[in-house]
């Protein structure tokens, strides 16, 4: 694929980065009201992080030796911070990256044990290839961290049929996570995190427009990219349904609103990192890592989380027969490649 893309970074403008942020984390007794995804699973408890704790603090004490993690987008912004903090506390980090160099370089800029994968989401049968090097190390996974992504391309761009934005932040990941499940599953407590965000609000009125998905009816940047992160969403719902007897759990989550280098595509003046709206990326990488670590949300699965806590999700997000049906489309989508 040649056409260059700007991966899931900041938002469109000021205004839209208040938009996404105000995700509010939710009490114990206001978290009542959410529809579980797996009956029978705890709730996730308050824990005591909020939006300025960093990666490092919400892992700190942990010894992950023996751990095996794997991260999409590892070479720069929220997937380079992960990374970094995982092989910190002792985890060996499989880090997927666009390119060989680009995840070589970038498991070479932090101290642990890390290997490099080649994952290029629009890739399909290059996602099957990296699926089966991490079945050929024959080990449990015990994290699995999708996520890399783009946001708000200004054109229409297809990847596989489907419109870019759905294509690299669902269906790719879909396929990767679907390849890798038995690894997930062979772990002891194997964990699948979907980094989604707050603008799955964005998403058109219908949540996925099953019947536009390459955009050819219409396409709007901001609804694309709200639908794709809806699709996360759904689809860590899905899967912790699907894993419901397993001991392996699904969590999606929003890392909140965070300027880094990902950004470079957006006019200057919409990018502001005094607002108190931004995180640092150190902070923006603290849910995530919060998520495939702590041992509070052990059996904790089909939640959606942000600055460290239970968050309040759209309508759309808890809708298990869109999520359903969002599964067996993706399972069309790549059905070769399954």
């Amino acid at each position: 694929m040649t056409t260059k893309i700007s991966r899931r970074g900041v938002l469109q403008s000021s205004m839209a980065a208040a938009l996404v942020s105000a995700v509010p984390s939710l009490s114990l007794a206001e978290f009542a009201g959410y529809k579980p995804a797996v009956s029978g699973r705890p709730s996730p408890p308050q824990s005591q992080y909020g939006k300025t704790s960093t990666a490092e603090e919400v892992t700190a004490g942990m010894n992950l030796a023996g751990k095996t993690a794997l991260v999409t987008g590892c070479n720069s912004g929220l997937g380079l911070e992960t990374m970094r903090v995982l092989a910190l506390r002792g985890a060996h980090v499989i880090g997927a990256a666009r390119t060989a160099e680009k995840a070589k370089e970038a498991c070479e800029s932090v101290e642990g044990k890390t290997t490099p994968l080649v994952v290029e989401l629009t890739d399909l049968p290059g996602i099957v290839a990296a699926a089966g090097q991490v079945a050929a190390m024959d080990i449990p996974l015990d994290m699995l961290i999708l996520n890399a992504g783009i946001m708000a391309l200004p054109e229409l761009r297809l990847a596989n049929g489907v419109e870019l934005q759905f294509a690299v932040n669902h269906v790719g990941h879909f396929l990767l996570a679907n390849r890798l499940l038995e690894q997930v599953i062979a772990a002891d407590a194997g964990r699948v995190v979907v980094v989604s965000s707050g603008a799955h609000r964005w998403a058109p009125d219908e949540g996925i427009q099953f019947d536009n998905l390459d955009g050819a009816d219409g396409y709007d940047p901001r609804q694309a990219y709200g639908q794709s992160k809806v699709a996360n969403g759904l689809f860590s719902r899905e899967l912790a349904r699907r894993l419901g007897a397993t001991k392996a759990t699904s969590n999606s989550l929003h890392p909140g609103v965070i300027p880094t280098n990902l950004s470079r595509h957006l006019p200057p003046r919409d990018i502001d990192t005094s607002d108190p709206r931004y995180k640092t990326i150190p902070q923006g990488a603290a849910t995530q890592c919060y998520v495939a670590t702590s041992p509070d949300l052990a059996r904790v699965t089909g939640y959606y989380f942000s600055d460290c806590n239970p968050a309040e999700a759209s309508d759309h997000m808890q809708d298990d027969e869109m999520a359903a049906r969002l599964w067996t489309v993706s399972e069309e989508l790549v059905a070769d490649y399954l």
